[in-house]
């Protein structure tokens, strides 16, 4: 599939929290940590999300943290994406009032997403029949024997038609860069990617979800090494063991741009960082992000940012 460099700015994409107790703290972070950062470099809210819970109080985490919900569940907004999130003790959540608030809240979500051992509350809730889902893969076994009418795979993160199934923590991470992908644009992804240090060399195999392939996570690691002094785009080739133009077909295909402009793009990201987190003079980081002089980069600036690299700095502050 061919995917996008960059979306144009619509109205955020709206998502919804659903927490029962002894819930992932790791889980939870790499869902929302990813989202804050697709709104940071994005420079815009592409994400706008809320948190609930089934009484509307507290929720604690498996580690003791509590997280203080946006409202109880019955009145959460109408969503894009509706994440129910529970972890531990998902037996205990499995009652009929559970069933009937999920049913409920499903019929405001255009996607819902079960994470960890929420496919199971989500099956229990008659969400997922006749439909293929993964959850967390100690349970798969226990979820086959009681869900007969659910396909259970074993995967890292499962698609079919509205509704996605996630089996736990690091593979949330993974569907995250794959909304952001979809939602802001691959370069909005790269960006994070790069904060999170995710995905830097190769692809993650995460079935049934697009990564940019091989060839293309080489070239990439090549362009972030050599920010300061950028290599010409045939000796990147080369490094990979392709020609020139079997890379920009590659990249084309995975990104939605050339190579050119994904490597303008990385070395004008790594300046933004440098004006918005140091002291750093505007001759420095041109010589840093590999640009002849500081007139080259407050150019180049101008053109991605609108404003001169000054200007910049004194918004980041």
């Amino acid at each position: 599939m061919m995917q996008k460099w960059t979306k144009p700015q619509a109205a955020p994409t709206r998502i919804g929290f659903v927490l029962f107790d002894r819930f992932s703290n790791l889980c939870l972070a790499n869902c929302l940590e990813p989202l804050r950062a697709a709104n940071t470099v994005s420079r815009a809210k592409v994400f706008d999300w809320q948190i609930a819970t089934l009484s509307g109080t507290a929720a604690r985490s498996s580690s003791g943290m509590q997280v203080l919900p946006h409202g109880a569940l019955a009145g959460i907004e109408p969503c894009d994406y509706l994440f129910i999130l529970s972890s531990y003790d998902h037996a205990r959540h499995d009652t009929s009032h559970t069933r009937r608030a999920l049913r409920s809240a499903a019929k405001k979500a255009q996607t819902l997403v079960g994470m960890d051992t929420g496919p199971w509350l989500m099956a229990a809730a008659g969400l997922l029949g006749g439909r293929r889902a993964t959850l967390h893969w100690d349970l798969q076994d226990a979820f086959a024997e009681r869900f007969l009418d659910v396909e259970v795979v074993r995967a890292r993160v499962t698609r079919d038609g509205p509704v996605i199934t996630c089996a736990g923590a690091m593979s949330a991470l993974d569907l995250m860069m794959d909304m952001i992908a979809q939602h802001a644009g691959m370069a909005a992804r790269l960006d994070v990617e790069d904060q999170f240090m995710h995905g830097s060399d190769t692809a993650a195999e995460v079935p049934d979800m697009p990564q940019p392939d091989v060839l293309v996570r080489a070239a990439l690691a090549q362009m972030r090494a050599h920010v300061e002094r950028p290599l010409p785009l045939g000796a990147i080739a080369r490094r990979v063991g392709c020609q020139p133009r079997t890379m920009d077909r590659h990249f084309r295909s995975a990104l939605g741009a050339p190579p050119g402009t994904v490597y303008r793009h990385m070395r004008l990201s790594e300046a933004r960082k440098l004006l918005d987190s140091t002291g750093l003079g505007i001759a420095e980081i041109a010589v840093r992000c590999g640009y002849e002089s500081p007139a080259a980069l407050a150019r180049a600036m101008r053109i991605r940012y609108g404003a001169a690299p000054t200007t910049l700095r004194s918004e980041g502050r």
